[in-house]
């Protein structure tokens, strides 16, 4: 088993990395998978200059989606501490993969928050998506941490008197994303194996 260093970034498969990882050492998991929708990251109806996408994009399969989803996962639940929690970024093409995985490996969801996103590709035939699905799971619900003051006190007030700790845990996110323009970007879920 290789040690892993604290405070490096490692740019490898994430199963052959979490193998270097001793079990129940890991606190936090945040992950944005693939999403196994055919994405071409420099495909013009995401609004980019092509030559400001970054390569290396890898895509998931959709009929491999639930045994790719079910691996990784598998190696997230063994690092994981019984304390420990994680997030799990999805699109709603596969999320029933993602949920069905996330019970079959053993974890606790805890749970479904929506980010809405303030865009969305344009469509003729359905409705715009513009948000992710962002599920919150532990091992062990009795023994996960959560902190629900980390940002404000229980009695910090908007100017209107709302509780800004409760808005802070409130379960569907407007969170505006920033625009870069003219520097190169990552697409959204990448991936290198």
């Amino acid at each position: 088993m290789t040690k892993i260093e604290i405070n490096k970034i490692y740019n490898q498969n994430c199963i052959e990395g979490m193998n270097s990882i001793p079990k129940n050492k890991i606190d936090l998991v945040i992950t944005d998978p693939p999403f196994a929708i055919n994405f071409k990251a420099k495909k013009a109806n995401y609004n980019r200059t092509a030559s400001r996408v970054l390569s290396g994009y890898n895509e998931i399969k959709a009929e491999d989606y639930y045994d790719f989803t079910f691996a990784w996962m598998s190696e997230v639940f063994r690092i994981l501490k019984d304390s420990g929690s994680m997030y799990v970024f999805s699109g709603w093409n596969n999320l029933k993969d993602i949920l069905r995985a996330l019970d079959d490996v053993g974890f606790v969801t805890v749970n479904h928050i929506i980010w809405k996103y303030q865009f969305g590709v344009v469509t003729k035939r359905k409705f715009v998506s513009s948000h992710y699905h962002c599920l919150y799971v532990c091992k062990d619900d009795k023994k996960r941490k959560f902190f629900p003051f980390s940002r404000f006190k229980k009695d910090e007030k908007t100017i209107d008197g709302r509780s800004l700790h409760y808005r802070d845990k409130e379960d569907v996110w407007d969170i505006k994303r920033e625009y870069w323009t003219g520097d190169e970007k990552l697409p959204p879920n990448f991936h290198l194996n």
